[in-house]
């Protein structure tokens, strides 16, 4: 049975990408890219849909809380983001978030995550949040820095249960800041984040209750043509204790690559891997993620 659904998961992709290149034969070659054009610091104009699906699994041996190895646990995120344009002027975007999560522990392999087996030991999985979510560009005049504000509503009930994590039982209230630069050429591009956010609650029902975390990011593109990119990253997470007594940080360090598959939908794919921190996993991630602008 797991193979089976893996086989699903794999065929699914191969495809939708399959799909998306046959198509991409017949784009206008000197039609600008939506992986140029929309960086996340850019609005869609009114009418406009803007679907993202981003597929994250992290997955760890180590921590800095032992020495040496440790048996393997895997966390996969899925979120599900859509926005819609309003108003003039592309300055403001009305959108949610969904994310499911699907979690193992107890050195059970990474690819476990898409087994969803239930085994109560190992393993739990399930839609852990929702967030109604809005984006806007504060300054008419600086049309490529963006606020996005998003309020998750968790969904779980219990944040750990025999022994296995699923996500923080807390309300947390995320505030991104988005800037990118283009340099003269169109083949080099800037973009920087930081990511803020707030989590509210009892202290006793998650860690990251009256916390702070903030995570600024450097992301650095180079792009051989218009529809395909190359970049590097690099990602600093501080959590900041305030009156639930832990703090909490690490840095990451990666890189990847966008193409655009057809005039509509791209294709992205990332690698981490968490070289320090604190009071954390140091494991490596591995992203892909689907976006659609209409």
């Amino acid at each position: 049975m797991k193979s089976i659904q893996r086989n699903l998961v794999l065929s699914a992709l191969l495809l939708t990408t399959g799909i998306a290149f046959s198509q991409d034969d017949k784009e206008d070659e000197s039609t600008q890219s939506n992986i140029q054009q929309y960086t996340p610091s850019k609005l869609i104009g009114k009418g406009q849909i803007d679907l993202k699906w981003f597929n994250n699994l992290y997955t760890q041996t180590e921590s800095t809380f032992t020495d040496g190895k440790e048996p393997r646990q895997t966390f996969f995120t899925s979120t599900l983001e859509a926005y819609t344009g309003v108003g003039q002027n592309k300055r403001w975007n009305l959108g949610a978030i969904f994310e499911f999560r699907s979690n193992v522990i107890g050195d059970r392999s990474a690819l476990d995550v898409f087994s969803f087996d239930g085994d109560l030991d190992t393993a739990r999985s399930g839609l852990t949040s929702i967030a109604p979510s809005v984006k806007f560009v504060p300054f008419r005049s600086i049309s490529n820095f963006s606020i996005q504000s998003s309020f998750f509503i968790p969904l779980v009930d219990n944040e750990t249960e025999n022994g296995v994590f699923l996500d923080q039982k807390g309300y947390v209230w995320q505030n991104r800041f988005f800037y990118d630069y283009t340099f003269p050429g169109n083949k080099w591009q800037l973009f920087s984040e930081l990511n803020s956010e707030l989590s509210f609650g009892d202290k006793e029902e998650s860690f990251a209750n009256n916390s702070l975390n903030l995570t600024p990011g450097v992301f650095l593109s180079y792009f051989p043509s218009a529809k395909f990119t190359v970049l590097a990253l690099a990602q600093h997470s501080q959590r900041i204790d305030l009156g639930n007594d832990f703090s909490q940080d690490f840095t990451a360090l990666g890189g990847g690559a966008k193409y655009q598959l057809t005039q509509a939908l791209n294709l992205e794919a990332l690698y981490t891997n968490f070289v320090r921190g604190s009071n954390t996993g140091l494991g490596q991630t591995f992203n892909l993620g689907l976006r659609a602008i209409f």
